[in-house]
């Protein structure tokens, strides 16, 4: 089978553009609710589009063209893409235009850009790209379902090159049911990520994408050696779960360099992440979510980053969890779950 290289990422997220540069100033203190700062999607986007598209789409668009340009793909033989709530600002225009309208003159444009693989075909009709079009809506696992189909195109010579990313955005009503059943956090003071004492999680927005082919360049970031997936495991079955994944890659524990949890501020379900920061004690540890805030596809934020810490073969200070310094990463493991479910396992290797 053929061998998967990441050559190229976008972001559109709620920190600076330059972030994957490991040169920022952070967003350090979330609030309850954190939107993308986006970027000029003029230069991209035409006016009399930009006006009409929802901001999943423009995030989309912006952060996949970014990623192709840096892999130097025009057009790639197939977009896939991951999201769990989908284009949400034009599925609550349509339905708050069924309640005012009562059913009767309603215009089909909201219902049109509200579906899921909205962002997919948006991306393709502006590239051109007729290949393989497919959206994975998975709860927090849709990006790695996405992965995994991408990789396994390329391995089995189904496909060269691949655009693969995740994308969901914020919209109010959602935002209010969310609070109401406190998967959000109703607080406005600093979270604090090492050591949480309220439920619900800061809740954010973005669009993270991946440009990988089975063609290795000289600037690739890293090779994708596998994707796991499981709706439910045990706690006391998670060490058994993460053995088993390496051991088919024919690695074992003490070969993972760095290890990448998704922490999210959330007092509950820590455990997770604690029995998985156990069984890597003596290894460099980091976090992200205190950059990207808390959304189904934040875990392709996560993976973008262990990609470039593979590339650039650093580890800025921001993103220690735990104090152990790193002095050469061959393999990075990144571990998500949400809310106890959707447990993902990606392994990344230097190439």
């Amino acid at each position: 089978m053929k061998a998967v290289y990441i050559n190229g990422i976008g972001s559109v997220s709620i920190q600076d553009q330059d972030i994957f540069d490991f040169n920022f100033e952070l967003i350090s203190d979330l609030s309850d609710v954190n939107y993308a700062k986006h970027p000029s999607y003029k230069e991209m986007i035409p006016a009399a589009m930009i006006r009409r598209m929802a901001q999943g789409v423009k995030m989309g668009i912006y952060a996949s063209q970014n990623a192709l340009n840096e892999a130097e793909i025009e057009i790639p033989d197939a977009i896939i893409t991951g999201t769990g709530m989908g284009c949400l600002q034009d599925s609550e225009k349509f339905l708050r235009a069924i309640i005012d309208n009562e059913e009767e003159f309603l215009t089909p444009t909201s219902f049109i850009q509200s579906t899921h693989n909205t962002v997919g075909s948006q991306i393709a009709l502006r590239l051109g790209c007729k290949g393989y079009n497919f959206t994975y809506v998975n709860g927090a696992n849709s990006f790695e379902n996405a992965l995994n189909d991408a990789k396994l195109q390329i391995e089995n010579d189904e496909a060269n090159s691949i655009l693969v990313g995740g994308i969901d955005e914020i919209s109010d009503y959602t935002l209010k049911l969310l609070k109401k059943i406190d998967v959000i956090k109703n607080e406005n003071s600093s979270i604090d990520f090492k050591n949480p004492t309220s439920i619900g999680v800061p809740f954010g927005e973005g669009a993270n994408f991946l440009a990988i082919s089975s063609e290795k360049k000289s600037n690739s970031y890293a090779e994708i050696c596998d994707v796991f997936v499981q709706n439910k495991i045990e706690i006391s079955d998670l060490k058994q779960t993460v053995s088993t994944f390496l051991e088919a890659n024919k690695i074992d524990l003490s070969q993972i360099d760095v290890l990448v949890v998704g922490r999210n501020a959330d007092s509950n379900f820590n455990e997770y992440y604690t029995e998985m920061e156990t069984l890597f004690e003596d290894k460099t540890q980091i976090y992200y979510k205190h950059l990207s805030a808390e959304f189904d596809t934040a875990s392709a934020f996560g993976v973008l980053l262990a990609a470039t810490i593979l590339k650039k073969q650093e580890i800025p200070n921001e993103l220690l969890w735990n104090n152990k310094s790193m002095s050469q990463a061959n393999y990075v493991l990144c571990y998500n779950q949400y809310r106890g479910k959707d447990h993902s396992l990606v392994l990344l290797r230097n190439c």
